[in-house]
């Protein structure tokens, strides 16, 4: 008997053997997804949702809200259980636990009632102090994200001065090579080129401290946004504009201080719950109550209910008054402070304002002055020494004026970063 042969249809597995070929270059050829640091802008996305500090500080201003509704809640009422004659004296049975078989049982359920206006006040002074953490958690973010910005103006500066560094090793390297072709014809002495090669290796040296900064800036960075410290970050690209002279104006700036900023938001509400507090402590000379209800159970039936009201006596009124001062005395502290922070920040905000409009003349100056003069001072004298009429050290230092100028326009650029983090940290909003 001849095996049953089943035919194969080849073109329609040539097709699936196609489809899966496709689907894995296409999984292969996808590109991972691209580092953050690109953009200030994603870093700081990043933080917001991964930063352990925020993350605590936003949890206790949600357990800070979730403590308002208990505190102007009534107390959980009490119940109470009386056994009446439970030896059943004076009849036959004997003694007993049973409610039904002794001789009477009292149920009490008493509701404890602070004074009228208490309950209020307890539940203004959760809600002072939920604002209060509120604005703690507003402050930890504004202080976190000035340091984000200036760890990454950090970042880009080092990353920025390796590259002009480089740039101009490579500059001073086609020097040497015109120092060595005017030293093999006999027109400079071999000192030239000796200065060109030290020129060189202190360059070098000067790349390896950029790297190292830019390696502290990154991992500064990293521990900022709950990443490993050694994880790779994105070439930065840019820094952020600098917001106009008139957008920068001390009075404006003050009255957006004095109404957004998060640690006076805070120190207001500290002022608002030591008020509150002042009042419920002065409403303590008042009386709180008890109130009762008691049905009394004889053998099965209920046939008796007592109503009871009770209040405690406020006889210790010397307690009370040094209760009422030291709350005073708490809402004069809270005031202070909220005015000695309020000084502080205006001073810093006024400090900031005049560093960043000296760093923004300083980089002006570099950029449209002393940059184009560098450039010019250094093609002149680069034409002058290949004519035999400049020397070698003249033309070094013209090539060092162009670096110079450089760096001097990246470091303005820089601390005009680190002033703006800081005066948008005082504002506790962007710019």
């Amino acid at each position: 008997m001849k095996p049953h042969r089943y035919p194969i249809k080849l073109g329609k597995l040539h097709t699936f053997a196609l489809v899966l070929a496709l689907a894995s270059a296409s999984a292969l050829a996808e590109p991972a997804a691209a580092p953050p640091g690109a953009s200030l802008e994603s870093l700081l996305e990043l933080a917001r949702s991964q930063n352990p500090e925020f993350a605590a500080m936003r949890h206790e201003a949600e357990a800070a809200t979730e403590r308002i509704y208990p505190a102007g809640a009534l107390p959980d009422p009490t119940l109470r259980t009386e056994l009446r004659d439970i030896t059943n004296q004076g009849t036959d049975a004997g003694p007993n636990l049973l409610p039904g078989r002794i001789g009477s049982t009292k149920y009490t359920l008493i509701q404890p009632v602070p004074f009228w206006g208490k309950r209020d006040l307890k539940r203004e002074v959760a809600e002072a102090g939920a604002n209060q953490a509120k604005g703690l958690a507003e402050a930890t973010w504004a202080e976190l994200s000035a340091r984000i910005k200036t760890a990454y103006a950090q970042y880009y500066s080092a990353s920025r001065a390796e590259m002009l560094t480089r740039e101009n090793l490579g500059l001073t390297r086609n020097l040497e090579k015109i120092t060595l072709a005017r030293y093999a014809n006999g027109l400079v002495p071999q000192q030239d080129a000796i200065r060109a090669q030290v020129e060189q290796t202190g360059m070098r040296s000067e790349l390896v401290a950029l790297e190292t900064e830019r390696h502290h800036a990154m991992v500064k960075l990293n521990a900022l946004l709950l990443r490993p410290a050694m994880t790779h970050l994105a070439k930065p690209e840019r820094l952020r504009p600098i917001p106009a002279p008139a957008r920068l104006d001390f009075v404006a700036l003050e009255e957006r201080l004095r109404a957004r900023n998060p640690q006076l938001f805070a120190e207001s509400a500290r002022v608002a719950a030591a008020e509150k507090n002042r009042e419920l402590v002065n409403k303590n000379r008042y009386p709180d109550f008890n109130l009762g209800l008691s049905p009394i159970q004889t053998g099965s039936r209920f046939n008796e209910w007592e109503l009871m009201i009770e209040l405690n006596i406020p006889l210790q009124q010397e307690s009370r008054r040094s209760q009422e001062r030291e709350a005073q005395a708490m809402l004069a502290a809270a005031q202070s402070r909220k005015e000695a922070t309020q000084n502080q920040l205006l001073a810093e905000l006024a400090e900031n304002l005049s560093a960043l409009e000296a760093s923004r003349r300083v980089e002006t100056l570099a950029r449209d002055s002393l940059l184009p003069q560098a450039e010019l001072t250094f093609k002149s004298a680069l034409a002058g020494y290949e004519t035999g009429k400049v020397d070698f050290a003249t033309l070094l230092d013209a090539q060092r004026q162009i670096r110079k100028a450089r760096l001097d326009e990246l470091k303005a650029q820089t601390d005009a970063q680190l002033r703006l983090a800081d005066i948008e940290r005082l504002l506790g909003e962007d710019l």
